[in-house]
């Protein structure tokens, strides 16, 4: 199969890397949505009464005892309108269906994860401790072998640990699904507001968090599906450095605009705000990461493309229940979502929906196509780029 693509293009020219300077489906969240049944702390320990057992009993799991679920930050921390606010999402709905308390402990330093994990199994009031992003995934290796009767849900990464349920989201294929939209559209005439693209060249932006492994995976999908759309496609690629600095992430992303890119791509978390701040300065556009960005981060609308998203959500939501009704097993172990699960999409942003031009739809349903059938080879896993 073939993509929809303009005959005019830039040649070919290698990636670049800038160094950082120092309900609907698509409905996932609200931005500041209240914690339901929980208390908001800032690295503190909350209590609760359960008493988790590894098999998801404990008082949460008996049937008519409130359920008390820890949910521990990324280093991002929460109100990131993205991947720990959808992970809390899940949590919350899940309390709409079953007597739940929530406990949020926002903790951005991985220094800290060790302790912060163990004080909680320790206390022995949770039913199910989650922990956000693959950053847990070291101190979880010893903590989930020490504390044996405690649930754990690791997200984006797993811990072969009968009381660990580990779900990680097809990264790859939803980034994959960005390079078309970017590939797509940078040869696209489009103006919206104060923004527009130009046509007449073939260039792209990734700005990433920190340079490893996992977010490699972002970076070389999203610039290999671009590179479907468009062989002769230009990306250039830059690193923050971590996932809160707003300000190094509009640099890099300007720095990309002024190098003649439409379209930037973020895997940033909450320093991703900076990529939209950037795209309105500069008049051009981009795509958001983990959530429906154009919905949880409204301001910036008028520029964001679309966003390659991941329903977080579903999945701590279904295991939170799963423990609420007593039946762990049935959510334990590893277990990888893609689009072959409706788990991952790339989706259009508010303000474009029904206004991009018909070769957006076709070239993503084409990708989705070719991905599901095999003929399409996704670089790296869910997991990350070895």
């Amino acid at each position: 199969m073939s993509p929809n693509t303009d005959s005019d293009r830039r040649p070919s020219e290698s990636s670049s890397r800038h160094p950082a300077r120092s309900v609907d489906r698509r409905t996932f969240l609200s931005s500041g949505a209240a914690v339901i049944g929980g208390t908001a702390l800032a690295g503190c320990m909350g209590g609760g009464d359960g008493n988790g057992d590894g098999n998801g009993g404990g008082d949460g799991g008996s049937g008519g005892d409130t359920t008390n679920i820890a949910i521990v930050s990324s280093p991002a921390g929460f109100d990131d309108n993205a991947f720990n606010d959808l992970a809390l999402e899940g949590l919350q709905t899940a309390a709409e269906e079953h007597d739940i308390e929530i406990n949020q402990v926002e903790e951005t330093e991985q220094a800290q994860y060790q302790s912060t994990q163990s004080e909680l199994a320790a206390s022995g009031d949770y039913d199910l401790i989650v922990l956000v992003s693959y950053n847990h995934t070291e101190a979880l290796s010893q903590n989930a072998a020490d504390y044996p009767d405690q649930n754990w849900m690791l997200i984006n990464d797993h811990v072969d640990e009968p009381n660990v349920a580990g779900y990680t989201w097809a990264n790859h294929e939803m980034s994959y699904l960005a390079g078309v939209l970017g590939g797509t559209m940078t040869t696209q005439e489009l103006s919206h507001e104060d923004s527009q693209t130009d046509p007449g060249s073939a260039q792209i932006g990734f700005v990433g968090g920190v340079d490893g492994s996992l977010i490699n995976a972002f970076e070389r999908s999203y610039v290999a599906g671009a590179e479907w759309v468009n062989s002769d496609v230009q990306v250039n690629v830059g690193y923050i450095g971590d996932y809160t600095d707003t300000d190094t992430a509009a640099d890099i992303a300007s720095s990309q605009y002024d190098d003649g890119a439409d379209i930037v791509y973020h895997a940033a978390a909450a320093a991703g705000r900076g990529v939209f701040e950037a795209a309105q300065s500069n008049g051009r556009f981009a795509i958001g990461v983990d959530a429906d960005q154009s919905q949880t981060l409204p301001d910036f609308q008028d520029v964001i493309l679309g966003s390659a998203v991941k329903y977080i959500n579903e999945g701590t939501r279904e295991v939170a229940i799963a423990v609420a009704e007593d039946d762990f097993g049935s959510v334990s172990g590893a277990s990888t979502l893609g689009l072959e699960q409706e788990a991952v999409d790339c989706v259009i942003g508010q303000a474009f929906e029904g206004e991009l031009p018909d070769a957006v739809a076709t070239n993503l349903e084409e990708a989705k196509q070719g991905i599901a059938s095999g003929d399409i080879d996704v670089p790296c896993t869910a997991a990350g780029c070895n």
